[in-house]
């Protein structure tokens, strides 16, 4: 069973910038597609990038611009840079992959399998 772990969520402050690492142990980086989601309280889990075949990219509205999904293969470790943080990216952030083809990049039910998430929180 794969197993992802997000790191490198903490608080930081309007402006700022964090990159968050999700390792993918075990071959699960070399699936289909890895992306990136978000949850924050009270909301649904909302889609933020991905990265398919560790080479297309693609980003939702909000974060394009400020957000960089890339992965590293050889360290089986997906990265999400984010920069010119604002309070509205408070959240829990996820990683999921995808195993197989699917044309859906972009909801949860798209992916299958997920890890534990990391908080991001910017204070204003």
């Amino acid at each position: 069973q794969e197993q992802l772990v997000e790191s490198g969520g903490r608080v930081v402050k309007v402006g700022d910038s964090l990159r968050l690492s999700c390792a993918a142990p075990g071959g699960s980086f070399s699936h289909h597609a890895m992306a990136w989601f978000r949850q924050a309280p009270g909301n649904e889990r909302d889609f933020v990038a991905v990265l398919v075949d560790n080479d297309v990219k693609y980003y939702a509205e909000a974060v394009e611009g400020r957000f960089t999904i890339s992965g590293d293969s050889a360290k089986d470790t997906l990265y999400l840079e984010m920069n010119n943080l604002k309070p509205d990216d408070t959240a829990l952030y996820y990683c999921a992959g995808q195993r197989v083809f699917r044309m859906g990049k972009t909801r949860p039910q798209d992916y299958d399998y997920w890890g534990q998430g990391t908080q991001v929180t910017v204070s204003s």
